[in-house]
């Protein structure tokens, strides 16, 4: 797998696991990786927002 589609995947299940919460729960984790200095981990998970917010635009237009 890519990985950008595992960012697909990632935000796909987050979406399925969370639904309407998916987007604060996304917060909270970069969040909590901010507070303990993980960068890397920060831009990962906002990278998974990006596709989630394009998964959730996506479902609206249809």
């Amino acid at each position: 797998m890519t990985p950008e589609r595992e960012l697909w995947a990632c935000a796909a299940m987050i979406e399925r696991q969370h639904g309407d919460d998916a987007p604060v729960w996304i917060a909270q984790r970069i969040g909590e990786l901010a507070l303990a200095g993980d960068a890397a981990g920060v831009e990962r998970w906002k990278a998974i927002a990006g596709k989630l917010d394009q998964l959730r635009r996506g479902a609206d237009s249809s």
